[in-house]
């Protein structure tokens, strides 16, 4: 997760820089299954080395009711130099990985240094990389999980509590009050279509990240809160026309463009992050195919290194 949480940030200056081609992921709906595929090519000039691959996601709703992931994905990673087939890649772990590492390289860029409590929406795949890339770049003391499945909140607690840096008491809350009344970092990794928070119950100085809505139809933050934080996001031009977060709020007139700011910006230093203890920082993610490159990209490298993975003639 550290070497990720490294290699998203990279993604995110090389995006915002402009040393990244990133077409607009192409949407394949698959209506009579409720299914929803995507295609997401990116090149990313790095300077510490060169990424080019594509992603395929699929994301089904049935799914879970079949016992299967929602999410599948694949990862074709591509020689950039002379566009051979390097790996294939599973795809639904490293999507898990990347977002939750790009979460963490936005905590680290926002996030008040002292922030020691953490509140987590979700208790799914994505939910738990959330919570391991916020242990990763803050000293997290104590980690609230709110999820509208108690089933799978306990699961999900008796899994990931004392791994890694994380705390060894994870605690489920009864309602999303509770889990967000005393946080410093909040990350919400739903699918839901209505805030899974009020904007009253945050206190000042909080940092949030968002991961879950990727559809204009879905708002996992309040607009009150949207309007009086400092916005980031991972691409802008992609948030504006697949994030309800973000589309909402600008059409209420509750947020200008022109005040969100890319986080590649701010890790990069060309666009302010943090402004006091006391503001309010928000980051939302919907997801950009320069993460999956730059993810792929360490994940082979790492994997040559250890011996891992099948070779196959090509």
């Amino acid at each position: 997760m550290a070497e990720c949480i490294e290699a998203m940030k990279r993604a995110y200056m090389a995006l915002s820089a402009g040393k990244a081609e990133v077409p607009l992921r192409m949407r394949l709906p698959v209506k009579p299954n409720s299914g929803l595929t995507i295609f997401m090519p990116a090149f990313v000039d790095d300077a510490e080395g060169q990424a080019l691959a594509v992603k395929i996601v699929s994301l089904f709703d049935k799914n879970p009711e079949r016992g299967l992931p929602f999410i599948h994905a694949g990862v074709l990673v591509l020689n950039a130099e002379t566009g051979a087939v390097e790996a294939l890649l599973e795809g639904g772990s490293l999507t898990a990985i990347r977002t939750g590492a790009g979460a963490g390289a936005a905590t680290d860029a926002l996030a008040r240094k002292d922030a020691k409590t953490l509140a987590i929406f979700g208790a799914g795949v994505q939910a738990r990389t959330q919570l391991a890339a916020a242990c990763e770049v803050r000293d997290i003391q104590q980690a609230w999980i709110y999820d509208t499945n108690p089933e799978q909140m306990k699961t999900f607690i008796a899994e990931m509590a004392g791994r890694g840096r994380i705390p060894k008491t994870l605690r489920a809350a009864h309602n999303s009050t509770e889990a967000v009344l005393d946080a410093d970092i909040i990350s919400s990794a739903t699918t839901s279509k209505v805030p899974v928070f009020i904007d009253c119950d945050i206190k000042s100085g909080v940092h949030i990240n968002g991961v879950g809505s990727y559809t204009l139809d879905m708002q996992e933050f309040p607009t009150e809160t949207v309007a009086r934080a400092r916005v980031t996001v991972d691409s802008r031009s992609a948030a504006l026309v697949e994030s309800g977060d973000i589309a909402n709020p600008l059409q209420k007139g509750a947020l200008k463009e022109a005040e969100i700011a890319e986080i590649g910006e701010v890790i990069s230093g060309k666009q302010p992050g943090r402004a006091s203890l006391d503001q309010i920082t928000l980051f939302k993610s919907v997801g950009v195919a320069v993460q999956d490159a730059m993810a792929a990209q360490l994940a082979v490298q790492n994997a040559r290194k250890l011996g891992l993975g099948t070779q196959v003639a090509w």
